[in-house]
């Protein structure tokens, strides 16, 4: 990865984005926020696969009204993880009319494309960040194509037509973006906000104009940078085009918390788009998240399926495993699992791993290996194969990583 970025330190609650700290994964309800028991539930979920900031939005006074309860029942059940709330239009009403919730919510998102117009807008904006500053919180400002500043963009086209050497449009669209982030973020700190309360966004849907945007925002600020495709999609194209864009971002050292916008599948579940945005990042080496599975693609070797179920309900094990291990284990996270189909990659995979399988394919012997660290210990046999090596993944996490109890109290 390249160097990172220079940016201010802005924090969160306990969570701490820009400056040196690790990249920041974070995440958004889709639940009525006026619905406080379906949104503790979402929040839960999300936390739970390790999203580290959730998003919620407050679009109406039901919603605005509600922020105490859901803050009050999550602590009831131990969760802490900060929360952001996300206006647009009436956020100027909403956050001084209701205290307790502009004092309870982590951080503010505000669009200035919707904040209002003509004179409207400056004092929307600027009763926002007083309320920000009366209770010391951090805001985003989050620009997106889609709500672009209206004022601003005619503005810069006009310009733009009258040059004698006039830009593309799409290159007059990403001026404007940056541009109506930055004016925010220098108005803000004009009011009285400090440069270490800022995050800047500005959301697209096309993988290259997102990375020509933050490569220009990297240039021109030392604001924070959230990162992330706005409606980027669903299944397998949203995962694809994420990935791209931040992977190379990232790998530039720009971006300092991220987002993976996936229109959940009709079965699917929400916490899909936090394993994504922990994959990517892991991809990268930039952080670890969950034990990493190495698993045999299949091959005219491996006519058997089971090496496939193995290796979903392994993946799944340690998913549900690292909501309590990654509070329990130092370094547990970083940990390397092999499920290999055959005997050509088989072993040499597993060995490579901290625990690995390999499951005999086509014409081979009935039996399965177990490498543990390099050196074989064990070949599992018959039908319950998965269970055993489940519980001998447990045992390997027991005896190798160090209880995070010791670690504290060291310190």
């Amino acid at each position: 990865m390249g160097r990172r970025h220079k940016t201010h330190s802005v924090q969160v609650g306990h969570i701490t984005i820009g400056g040196d700290a690790p990249v920041v994964v974070q995440s958004m309800t889709d639940t009525d926020t006026a619905d406080v028991e379906r949104t503790v539930e979402q929040i839960k979920l999300l936390a739970d696969a390790g999203s580290e900031i959730v998003r919620v939005t407050v679009n109406t006074e039901e919603a605005a009204a509600a922020v105490p309860a859901i803050y009050e029942k999550l602590a009831q059940q131990n969760y802490h993880v900060p929360i952001v709330g996300d206006f647009h239009y009436n956020g100027h009403t909403l956050l001084t009319k209701y205290d307790e919730t502009a004092r309870l919510l982590h951080k503010y998102r505000i669009n200035p494309g919707n904040v209002g117009f003509g004179n409207k807008k400056d004092d929307r904006f600027n009763t926002m960040i007083d309320v920000a500053i009366k209770y010391d919180k951090p805001i985003r400002i989050g620009v997106n194509w889609g709500s672009l500043d209206k004022e601003l963009s005619t503005r810069l086209m006009d310009e733009n037509a009258r040059s004698e050497q006039p830009k593309s449009s799409q290159e007059v669209l990403h001026e404007a973006l940056v541009l109506s982030a930055l004016t925010s973020a220098d108005a803000a700190v004009e009011r009285g906000l400090g440069a270490n309360k800022i995050v800047i966004s500005c959301k697209v849907s096309r993988v290259q104009d997102l990375i020509s945007v933050y490569e220009m925002l990297a240039e021109r600020c030392e604001y924070a940078l959230h990162l992330g495709l706005t409606e980027a999609g669903m299944g397998s194209k949203g995962i694809v085009s994420s990935s791209v864009a931040m992977g190379v971002l990232l790998q530039q050292g720009i971006g300092n918390t991220i987002r993976t916008s996936l229109t959940p599948e009709p079965t699917g579940s929400r916490d899909r788009e936090v394993i994504v945005s922990q994959q990517i990042l892991q991809a990268l080496d930039v952080r670890s998240f969950s034990p990493e599975v190495t698993a045999c693609p299949g091959c005219g070797r491996t006519t058997s399926t089971f090496f496939r179920v193995l290796t979903d309900e392994v993946d799944a094990f340690l998913r549900a495993k690292m909501v309590t291990w990654r509070h329990k284990f130092v370094g547990v996270e970083e940990m390397k699992v092999a499920v290999m189909g055959c005997i050509v990659n088989g072993p040499g995979e597993s060995k490579h791993a901290n625990i690995g399988i390999s499951l005999p394919g086509t014409g081979e012997a009935p039996s399965a290996p177990v490498f543990v660290d390099g050196i074989k210990v064990t070949t599992l046999k018959g039908g319950n194969i998965t269970e055993e090596y489940k519980e001998m993944i447990e045992e390997y996490v027991h005896k190798t990583y160090s209880p995070r109890e010791n670690l504290i109290a060291s310190q």
